[in-house]
């Protein structure tokens, strides 16, 4: 019997003897592998964006509002635009009333121009928050305050301004105590947020905060509040908030027994469900593609290994004159077909990796590197080595030696 080593030299002796076959042989599995490596790392980089950006609420806050937070039903999205409009009046009634609730909030908003001296923003998003939202929100504050209850009350003129704002507006200035516009309005600066950057190409550092109370005072209510509530703990906790604040919007809406509610509560599992859910579709379409090339490759693979079969068939009546038996021929081209699999596995890993860092460098597209899907890859090809690879060795051990020692 022939060591696995002896075999491992031969199968390299015999890629190296036919370097441009063996290439383009192990071309199409190097696609189809790089094709699915990069697929995987983008869906893996989408899923890990969607928590830590889009559903980055916490794990004992949610959010009420009018209107669902993602449309997969448009007549769902039509219904609720019938609903009533969530009010301030709401939120304390949600904050007295919430027996599990920590914190209650609210946010408005609205798209302003921002001024200031001879500087203009266009596009900014002015936000009215209410004073707990300081607590409750993922934006952290930099430099300055956040406002307090007495400003939210008095429906004082001061804001806190995001990274672009700063960037755009005080360079090398402290923003603490200017005085910039959005629009008509003059507004304090108090403080400032923490970068967060782009969310799928959108600049999310665009924005002022101010208080509640001053927003409604200069802009009126014309959307409904989105209310914010943080809950005492996790687990059962959380969804006992989520239930008391059920309970009481729909007694303060008189929405009957067995009727729906018209509202939404939104929480970072549900937006993250939501996304897996819509992202396993694409993810197996995808795969189904990749997947066909990788088998594609695979038959390209065992054409080629039935041609070098009839091309060596001396060489393997030669092997079996001086002792080899069938498992020896038989474990020496699956080796080949193995090795050359195994080589446009590895090739396609790195390929996809590469496109994927690319991606994730030149545009906002997400992408994560994950150790497991590289070895995914490895061992894909190497199976699809394996199958296509059986056959054309099969045939090789199965050859009479003497008829194979006659072959010209």
């Amino acid at each position: 019997m022939i060591k696995i080593g002896d075999n491992l030299s031969l199968a390299v002796d015999s890629i190296r003897a036919h370097k441009l076959r063996a290439a383009l042989t192990v071309l199409g599995l190097t696609m189809g592998v790089a094709t699915l490596i990069l697929v995987m790392t983008l869906v893996q980089g989408a899923n890990l964006y969607v928590e830590q950006k889009i559903a980055n609420l916490g794990t004992n806050v949610f959010r009420i509002a009018r209107l669902p937070f993602a449309v997969t039903d448009f007549t769902l999205l039509t219904r609720a635009q019938r609903n009533k409009f969530l009010y301030p009046d709401d939120m304390d009634a949600v904050s007295e009333g919430c027996a599990h609730c920590q914190l209650v909030g609210a946010t408005l908003n609205t798209s302003v121009t921002l001024r200031y001296e001879n500087l203009q923003l266009e596009d900014a998003t002015m936000w009215g928050h209410t004073p707990t939202m300081v607590t409750i929100d993922t934006r952290t504050v930099e430099l300055g305050r956040y406002f307090t209850d007495v400003e939210d009350r008095h429906a004082t003129s001061v804001c806190l301004v995001g990274d672009r704002v700063v960037q755009e507006f005080f360079q090398g200035v402290d923003p603490i105590g200017r005085v910039i516009r959005a629009g008509p309005d003059e507004f304090t600066v108090i403080g400032t947020f923490e970068k967060i950057g782009s969310v799928l190409g959108q600049d999310q550092d665009n924005f002022i905060v101010v208080p509640l109370r001053t927003y409604l005072k200069l802009k009126g209510q014309r959307n409904s509040l989105m209310m914010s509530v943080k809950a005492e703990d996790t687990g059962p906790v959380f969804q006992l908030a989520q239930d008391d604040a059920r309970r009481v919007l729909r007694a303060r809406r008189h929405v009957g027994p067995g009727s729906d509610d018209d509202f939404f509560i939104g929480t970072a599992e549900s937006y993250i469900s939501l996304w897996q859910s819509i992202s396993s579709a694409f993810f197996a379409v995808f795969v189904m593609v990749s997947s066909i090339s990788a088998v594609v490759g695979g038959i390209v693979i065992m054409n080629v290994m039935l041609v070098s079969v009839t091309e060596r068939t001396k060489e393997i009546g030669v092997r079996r004159a001086v002792g080899a038996t069938q498992s020896d021929v038989l474990r020496q081209f699956l080796m080949e077909s193995v090795l050359q699999c195994v080589l446009g596995g590895a090739i396609g890993v790195g390929a996809g990796f590469a496109c994927a860092l690319a991606l994730r460098e030149l545009t906002s597209f997400p992408a994560a590197v994950q150790a497991w899907v590289a070895t995914l890859g490895v061992v894909l090809s190497s199976v699809i080595g394996l199958f296509f690879g059986i056959y054309p060795a099969v045939k090789a051990s199965k050859l009479d030696p003497v008829v194979a020692l006659r072959a010209d």
